[in-house]
């Protein structure tokens, strides 16, 4: 309940982390979007800092958020004057804003007009400076750089941040851009929590913050609480969503079930985090990690934990050769209240030596502390560390979504995301962290384990689902029978299970806001991923294993093409630049309509008894009819 809360003067710090990587993926207007809109949470601004992670180094990514600043001293205070909740400029000046845009009076609207040319000019700028200049540097030093420095105004401290980046070191990717701004942060606002934004992800609401507040601050979960966790939800899903991309699934059922057994999937972005979870196990049980060192018997973080020079060394094994950063680990509680933020020369420099690719050389980041190297789905797989260390996590699911992202509008792009987190989960599932081994002796409990084993290994029913697509059809062709006779009682428990499952569905379907249409195309997405993402990260993780392929990080591509996404909303599928993928499609397809056809001829002008073989041809006929946005693909392809 926010109104429990503490007063403003009393509410603990939160730094804002944004990662971006590359302009041309991901347009630099929606990033800027993304700064302005969390520059404006509803939180005091001597409590919020905003961090830009660029790991492209681009000119431009740094031009921009100079521009978003000039823009933000008049919008930041425009949003908090009339209560904006819609405080993404780009959302506020589109039909999403239009219910506070048309209720405003005469001096709202004279304003807005006036806001309204200021982004225009800020958008022109950003675009203009775009389309000179989007090259990514991968050889370069750090740089840090302080865009408003919180004295001028009342608006947050925005830093800019691209860490170095040299060919000959490892990049370590998200996971080592969120430690870095771990560090960076540190040293400068130090807040206590932090909030971890997608850069297409932008904040819809600003209440948000307050309301992560009110679980990290409950004197009765908070001292075994990470992170509070809000769903992705998605601006531009059309009212068909054939690819699936809201995941309703996962976000409006098996997230909010893992809630109750001990915290959900951390997703990667939108939620609010304790610093303190990833630097050590929670306060509730006895084996803390080295970074107590030695701790007291009651849970509390001394100003000076650190005291002799035997201990400082010890600190520095762990984090690092930085003596700034370890005291701000040791006065990360006498932050909680936040502190006057004092930047100069000497904390720029000691933040670029913390965003350097040699200050992590024989430490702990990545291993024992900060978010985890091991998997490319860095916050998943850091959060279900966590959740065996003891911590729990809160979903928090508010009728009003609190942050908005871009989803995908084509079947490459949904298809290598879906790639991407099927290779990283069943890597951590076969690794020795698996949830069937590590996570049954952690301090995790069992159905919250179960869970996880379940995203981890759920990837492998990519090939029972390809041997279901190969071995029916067939038989069916050959007239061998697979199933039992129709008339026998077996084939009435083959029935019933295809038939729960199908209503298992459609009831998780429309309890949660779908219809049949919702059912029917995520029936179809459904097998098609199975068969060609998950199947293919499978087979990512057997190669990397293998030593054939080593981790590649796959950005997708957030810049929207009118073709696309014409044809998205129109409801057609777009197989383009989905190649690799279309293969074991199209050879399953045609399989099934090469045995299907001679299958029936052979029924027909045979004497094999129709009861025996129709399972299996009603089993083929039943993939042809999921197959069909597939069929229509290549029958268009070789039209044209």
């Amino acid at each position: 309940m926010p109104e429990n809360l503490p007063a403003d003067t009393e509410l603990p710090g939160v730094d804002v982390f944004i990662c971006t990587a590359d302009p041309t993926k991901e347009p630099v207007v929606e990033v800027m979007n993304t700064v302005l809109s969390a520059m404006s949470l509803d939180y005091p601004p001597e409590k919020l800092a905003v961090y830009l992670s660029d790991d492209g180094g681009a000119a431009v990514t740094l031009y921009a958020i100079k521009e978003a600043c000039g823009f933000a001293r008049v919008w930041v205070p425009f949003c908090k004057k009339y209560g904006i909740k819609t405080i993404c400029p780009d959302a506020f000046f589109s039909s999403f804003g239009d219910d506070e845009r048309l209720m405003g009076g005469s001096e709202f609207k004279n304003e807005e007009e006036n806001i309204r040319a200021a982004y225009e000019i800020f958008k022109k700028n950003v675009e203009k400076a775009s389309s000179v200049e989007e090259s990514v540097s991968i050889d370069r030093p750090p740089y840090i750089e302080v865009i408003h420095d919180n004295k001028e105004s009342k608006l947050p401290l925005l830093v800019y941040m691209s860490r170095e980046r040299r060919p000959s070191r490892p990049h370590r990717f998200k996971a080592g851009a969120l430690n870095a701004l771990l560090r960076v942060s540190g040293v400068m606002s130090n807040a206590p929590y932090m909030l971890v934004l997608d850069c297409d992800m932008y904040c819809n609401d600003p209440s948000s913050a307050k309301k992560a507040m009110c679980f990290h601050l409950d004197q009765n979960i908070c001292t075994s609480l990470s992170y509070v966790q809000f769903p992705q939800t998605f601006y531009n899903v059309s009212k068909n969503d054939i690819y699936d991309a809201q995941s309703r699934s996962a976000y409006k059922n098996k997230y909010q079930g893992m809630d109750g057994v001990g915290g959900t999937v951390c997703a990667g972005t939108g939620y609010y985090l304790k610093k303190e979870a990833l630097y050590g196990s929670p306060i509730n049980q006895d084996n803390m990690t080295p970074l107590f060192l030695k701790a007291q018997s009651q849970y509390k973080w001394e100003s000076l934990l650190y005291q002799s020079e035997e201990s400082l060394q010890e600190a520095e094994e762990k984090f690092g050769a930085s003596r700034k950063f370890i005291n701000s680990i040791n006065s990360l509680n006498d932050q909680r209240n936040g502190r006057e933020i004092i930047i100069c020369d000497e904390v720029i420099e000691e933040a670029k030596t913390l965003a350097s690719c040699t200050f992590e050389e024989n430490t702990s980041w990545g291993k024992e502390i900060g978010y985890s190297y091991n998997s490319l789905l860095e916050s998943s797989y850091t959060g279900y560390l966590l959740h065996s260390k003891g911590w729990k996590s809160v979903y928090l699911y508010p009728k009003r979504p609190c942050f908005l992202g871009c989803s995908t509008i084509d079947m490459k792009d949904a298809l290598v995301q879906l790639m991407k987190w099927a290779s990283g989960l069943v890597q951590v599932g076969l690794s020795k962290y698996s949830p069937l081994t590590y996570g049954v002796m952690s301090r995790m409990p069992l159905v919250q384990n179960m869970c996880y084993a379940y995203f981890m290994f759920s990837h492998f029913l990519s090939i029972p689902c390809f041997l279901y697509g190969i071995v029916p059809p067939l038989c069916f062709l050959m007239g061998t029978p697979v199933f039992p006779k129709v008339t026998s009682p077996w084939f009435a428990l083959f029935t019933t299970i295809f038939l729960s499952s199908l209503a298992e569905h459609l009831y998780e379907v429309s309890s949660s806001g779908g219809n049949l249409r919702t059912w029917w195309n995520e029936q179809r997405i459904w097998i098609i991923k199975t068969v060609t993402a998950c199947l293919f990260g499978c087979i990512d993780v057997l190669m990397k294993c293998l030593g054939v392929a080593k981790a590649n990080f796959r950005l997708t591509n957030k810049a929207i093409d009118e073709e696309k996404l014409r044809k998205y909303e129109e409801g057609k599928f777009d197989f383009q630049g989905a190649k690799l993928f279309m293969v074991p499609l199209t050879f399953l397809v045609v399989f099934n309509v090469v045995c299907f056809i001679f299958g029936v001829k052979r029924l027909l002008v045979s004497e094999r008894n129709f009861e025996e073989m129709f399972g299996q041809g009603f089993l083929s006929f039943y993939v042809l009819v999921l197959s069909y946005p597939i069929l229509e693909g290549l029958v268009s392809k070789k039209d044209k």
